[in-house]
Order: C-alpha cells, then structure tokens, then sequence
C-alpha cells in the first residue's frame, strides 16, 4: 500500500515554544519505520513544506493518508481529513498522536477512518495486514479490525473495545524526514535530533501531562533500540525528550555507557528536574565531559506554598542550588515558570526578581493550564474563559484562566511585562552570540517578537 503520513501545519494564533523548539515528527517516523518493508511510505512535514495537502495528493496517489495531531490540531487534522476525501473518497484516513489518545472522540467525523487511541507494534502491523488482505470479504475484514486494541473505526461508529495501552517508543527511521531534517532545531543548536530514553514519570507534577501519557513509573527504552537510534542520528546536537533525564543513577550511568561505547561527539540537551540535578550532581559533571550543554528544567514558581500544590519534589532553595550547580559546571539552564491565575502585579515582580537571582540563559513563562478532563480542569472549571471544544485556544501560551486579582487585560500586561524583562534583561545574549552565532540569535529574536506581538493582540482584545 502507498501510505502518506502527514504532520498538519502550524496553528498561527496559537502561542506556543514552537519558534524556539522546532523539534521533527518523532511519531510519524516510528510509523515509517514500522511499515516500510512492506509498504511504501512517505512523510510530509506542512510545519515545513509550504505546498498544499491536495497537490500532494495528486501526486503521490495514497492509499492511506495518516495524521498525527497535538490538542490544538483537531480543526486542522479533520480539515485535512476532509480535503482528502474531497480529492478521493477512497483514500483510507486515519489519526493518532497525542490528541487521539487524550480525547479519540474529537475525530468522530465522516471523514475520518480510523483512529488509534495509541499505537504499538502489534496493532498497527495488524490493521495494514488486514487492509492489504482485504479482497472483497468486507465483513469478515471489518471484524477482524474491530478486535484490535487501540482503534477505533468509522464503521463501528468509533466505539471502543475498551483496551488500555500507551504509545510504544518504536525504532524511527531518520532517513524518512530527510529533506527536512536542516530545518529541526532547539533554540541555537540547529540542525538537531529528538529521541526518548525513558518513558514515563514517578514525579506526577499536578500541572503535567506527560506523566499522564506515558505512565507514572519510570521505564527504560530497550538498550539495544537506543544503541541502534544513537548510530542512526547523523545531527550534532540530540534533544533528550525525557521527562526527567536525570530520574535515576541506573538511568544516567546506562546512557552515559552507551555514548562511550558508540564514541559519540555530540552536543546533548536535557529535561531535568531540580531534585535530580541535586542528587546526582557528579553525573551531570560527567555528561557535561561528554557533551551536555543545557538543561531544561522547571523551576516553576518563587512560592513554596505554590510549588506543593503542583506537587513538586523540590522547593526554591532547592531551585537555587540546582541553578548555581548548573552555573558552576557551565551548563546553560533554560528554565521554565508558570505564571498563576492568582497572582497579583506583585506576585509578578516577585517572579522578575526570582529569574534575576537563578539566571538562567533562557525563560519561559506561561500561564497555568488546566488540560480537559484533568484535575486541574475539575478545579478551575467555574473560571475558564474557554469552552473544551474551543482546541485551538489550548496552548501553553494562552491564559485560560480568569485571573482573581487582576483584569484580563492587566494579567496580559503582566505576562509582557515580564517576557520583556527576562528577553531583554535577564537572559544572557552575550553569552548566546557566542556560543550559537548571530544569525541563530537572529532567529530567536524574530520567534520573541512573533510571541510579542500575539501578547499584545490578546491584551489589547480584552478587558
């Protein structure tokens, strides 16, 4: 079969890292990688690729067309469904991603196919086994599908069979994206790689969803399949996507091995939490010898009170202490806050004063958001200031919750305020012209502007 796997195009009002992370379609190469022995696949990046879905169509003649999809995809993906259909009814369409295991039912529509609640090994082999098979027999076909775990179909009206699972880290094929692969970068280091070495988190921060999608205990990616993908990335630069790369001793020293034994020479970025940086601080020395650069890691708040709520395993002083290991060993700190609704303009000036005293090289700052579905979305529900179905408002970016000490429009101010502060005070530009050159800084700047200016459209549209 001829399979187009497709990942949709930005959401331009959406204010999200996307500017800054630039990260490839990790998933829709695992896909690739899976089923390109016996099928012929292809992938289409439109966050790169500027042509339309419909000229792709007519020139590659899929059977299938697969889209992967985040929350703030969904009108996207069903249009991209529909156009599709509209160019030829017959080609199979079939979602999946992270939207797909959250909430299936929001690509309930006749335009859609299949969707796959999660992807592992056996079900998706199986389903193209039993659509390759398919010679007429659309019964017999259509209940073998209805027993696989994870999808759910248009013909059974995308009920599910009830089956639990979770997406399985699949061995990617890096060649499939190739074309593209110049463009994948993280803030200076361009171009770079993604990869996971470890699923899941035992932390089970309040705000997070990545736990809620990979697990709450830690596992490790089978060694041999990481051996394979680190030979496999031809990048200078590796984005370890972990939740918390820095969760165990047994973690660390297993990867660190692997780098010595495939003598590796690469740039590497991490998420780590503060307890783990704390705790196993001669390890992050020893990455560093190997090539760490920076740590992304969630300092979150000036407020202990606040920090327990999230249930973080760290408080500030423990915020602190990681900051200055960080500085002392030279790793740049690229840390993340989360700006409550409660906070008042003094809450803010506390948080300015917070980043002066971590100095980390890069922040970010975004309002808290309470998922659908979530605890937190229980919580604030009374106060949201958009509907679950409005999935294009749900980034990171976008304040979804009506502040209680400040107007909208003063929160807005607030939150530009202090993005103006840490971009032009706080981070550290000269150290960064250094180390990444101008014209990546150029293009860093532009991504500040663009979240600038959507700032100031929200705050100059409300009240």
């Amino acid at each position: 079969m001829k399979i187009l796997l497709v990942r949709p195009p930005r959401i331009k009002q959406a204010i999200t890292v996307s500017d800054f992370m630039f990260a490839e379609p990790l998933g829709l190469e695992m896909i690739y990688g899976q089923l390109e022995e016996h099928h012929q696949v292809e992938i289409f990046d439109m966050m790169v690729d500027k042509g339309s879905l419909t000229r792709k169509l007519a020139k590659y003649l899929p059977d299938v067309v697969g889209i992967t999809s985040l929350c703030i995809d969904v009108f996207e993906v069903l249009n991209l469904c529909r156009e599709t259909k509209a160019f030829d009814p017959e080609i199979m369409t079939m979602v999946g991603g992270t939207q797909a295991f959250l909430n299936s039912r929001s690509f309930a529509d006749q335009t859609v196919d299949y969707i796959f609640e999660f992807v592992d090994e056996s079900n998706l082999k199986k389903l193209f086994e039993i659509l390759e098979l398919a010679k007429g027999e659309q019964q017999d076909t259509e209940e073998k599908i209805a027993l696989i775990p994870g999808i759910r179909a248009r013909f059974k009206g995308f009920t599910s069979n009830e089956v639990k699972g979770r997406n399985q880290y699949l061995l990617p094929n890096r060649e499939s994206t190739s074309k593209y692969r110049l463009k994948y970068s993280y803030f200076g280091y361009k171009p770079a790689a993604i990869m996971e070495f470890g699923t899941g988190c035992a932390k089970r921060c309040e705000f997070c969803l990545r736990w809620r999608i990979e697990g709450s205990k830690e596992n490790l990616i089978d060694r041999n399949l990481i051996r394979k993908d680190l030979a496999a990335i031809l990048e200078p630069t590796i984005m370890l996507v972990d939740n918390d790369f820095f969760a165990s001793e047994q973690k660390i020293r297993t990867f660190l091995g692997l780098v010595k034994e495939l003598k590796l020479q690469k740039n590497y970025i991490v998420y780590a939490s503060v307890k783990g940086i704390i705790t196993y601080e001669p390890l992050v020395k020893e990455f560093k010898e190997l090539g760490l650069k920076a740590v992304l890691v969630g300092y979150e708040s000036f407020n202990d009170a606040e920090l327990s709520d999230y249930r973080k395993k760290s408080d500030t002083h423990d915020n602190l202490k990681a900051a200055r290991i960080l500085e002392q060993l030279g790793i740049d700190a690229w840390a993340s806050f989360i700006a409550h609704p409660d906070w008042s303009k003094e809450d803010f000036r506390k948080l300015r004063s917070t980043v002066s005293l971590l100095k980390p090289q890069i922040s970010s700052i975004n309002p808290l958001t309470p998922f659908p579905d979530l605890p937190l979305y229980q919580k604030y529900k009374n106060r949201l200031l958009y509907p679950k179905g409005d999935y294009q408002s749900w980034s990171f970016g976008q304040v979804m919750i009506k502040p209680s000490k400040l107007s909208l429009r003063g929160y807005y101010y607030e939150l530009l305020l202090t993005n103006l502060y840490v971009n032009l005070v706080v981070n550290r530009k000269t150290e960064m012209i250094k180390r990444y050159g101008f014209k990546r800084i150029l293009s860093l700047t532009i991504g500040s502007v663009r979240t600038f200016l959507r700032y100031c459209r929200l705050m100059m549209n409300t009240v």
